[in-house]
């Protein structure tokens, strides 16, 4: 047997005598809300320190802060950790980025147990953020600690940053950090963010679409529900745009690509804002919005000068106009090629772990992991959870979180 084989085998041991350890972490943790001053939290100090001080206890003195200022917190900035053990040589390294920031609770009502009190039951912890990140921040930590009891030397660097703001834009967190370090991650070096997955963990996400939400402003004019020949009845033109829209955008990008699940690009009337009051008044202005998920290779300009023709056609047929925005555009960074050296060691390693066989995939969804394609550094979106992130009664699954920490001891043993 391989000395790497040997190596892993003692990290699995360890990492299964420390499952009490690790779940007491989940239970500090959440009861240490960070929530950024957008979410009217103090940001991520108080969990910060103790991780510092857990960290130290465990011999873990390879911590670089890199700070972002932010006067509306306490301290005047937020925390970003990085944490390095050191290997036989720098790159290419593993690195792994975990958020330490949280959502709010919501409603408390909508939980069954207190949000920012850990609870076990059932094989599981409930909690705020026990998924998300916790999980990938305590499976990554605790599978670096592993290495560091045995005094291993990985074959690179393995590097965790732990960092804020990560639900609230990223500025101050991730952005921050490769902004002020640009040689801290590179082309070479492997790259997870575990931070969404599946409940198998047989998903590595490689790919994302582009987030378009459009916005349309009907104008018509108002009048009294007794006398709708004296106006323009805005509502009956938005309905008519909405369907309009529906069948012109699905038709027209129809392309399907089986990499992405839903694999077509999907154009969803969603929010609509007040209009009248009353029932018996015709509305003069409507304002509904589209939430579209477009795959990478759509040109999204293209796309909104198609809904520009749609909204024209409609105005003039139901004499209204049409105003259409952006309100929001996040286009898709490049995909991480799945012949990507990060694709095929995480693939062996939850194979190994798990016994199954994962799988490049896409996702409708927009990650923090394109800020590291978008700069040309294949990175893969990677958990093993129920997705349960923002959503009353989150949890855990225990299980999850300490074979997690497998995987990533066997990633940390092999890249070279």
């Amino acid at each position: 047997m391989s000395t790497s084989d040997e190596l892993f085998r003692q990290a699995c041991a360890r990492l299964d005598g420390w499952r009490e350890e690790m779940i007491e972490m989940q239970k500090q943790l959440v009861a240490r809300p960070a929530l950024g001053p957008e979410n009217g939290g103090q940001g991520e100090w108080e969990r910060a320190r103790y991780l510092l001080e857990v960290m130290s206890s465990w011999g873990l003195d390879d911590i670089e802060q890199v700070n972002a200022p932010d006067q509306r917190v306490p301290e005047g900035n937020r925390p970003n950790l990085i944490v390095r053990l050191g290997g036989a040589k720098s790159h290419p390294a593993v690195c792994v980025m975990a958020h330490m920031d949280v959502v709010p609770a919501g409603p408390e009502d909508d939980w069954d147990t207190p949000p920012f009190e850990a609870v076990v039951k059932e094989g599981r912890i409930y909690g705020r953020g026990v998924e998300d990140n916790q999980q990938g921040l305590v499976s990554a930590l605790f599978a670096m600690r592993a290495l560091k009891a045995d005094g291993v030397v990985p074959p690179g660097d393995v590097i965790l940053m732990l960092v804020a703001d990560e639900e609230t834009g990223n500025s101050l967190g991730i952005e921050h950090v490769l902004k002020s370090r640009p040689d801290l991650v590179g082309h070479e070096d492997v790259v997870v963010v575990p931070d969404s997955g599946n409940s198998d963990g047989t998903m590595l996400e490689v790919a994302e679409k582009s987030i378009l939400w459009a916005k349309f402003t009907v104008e018509g004019r108002q009048v009294h529900a007794s006398m709708p020949q004296l106006g323009v009845n805005a509502h009956r033109a938005a309905a008519s745009l909405v369907c309009r829209l529906d069948e012109a955008l699905h038709e027209k990008y129809s392309r399907r690509d089986p990499v992405f699940d839903p694999p077509e690009s999907t154009f969803e009337p969603t929010r609509r804002d007040a209009n009248v009051d009353n029932v018996n008044t015709i509305p003069g202005r409507e304002v509904l919005y589209f939430d579209c998920r477009i795959l990478p290779d759509i040109d999204t300009g293209e796309v909104v000068e198609t809904m520009r023709g749609v909204a024209a056609e409609v105005a003039t047929r139901q004499g209204v106009t049409i105003d259409v925005a952006e309100e929001m555009l996040a286009r898709a960074a490049p995909a991480t090629s799945t012949s990507a050296p990060v694709v095929k060691l995480l693939a062996e390693a939850v194979a190994r772990v798990r016994g199954v066989e994962p799988k490049p995939m896409g996702i409708g969804g927009g990650t923090v992991a394109a800020l590291f394609r978008h700069a040309g550094i294949p990175a893969v979106v990677w958990s093993t959870m129920d997705d349960l992130a923002h959503q009353p009664n989150e949890y855990c699954v225990i299980d999850n979180m300490v074979e997690d920490a497998k995987v990533f001891s066997h990633l940390y043993l092999a890249a070279r």
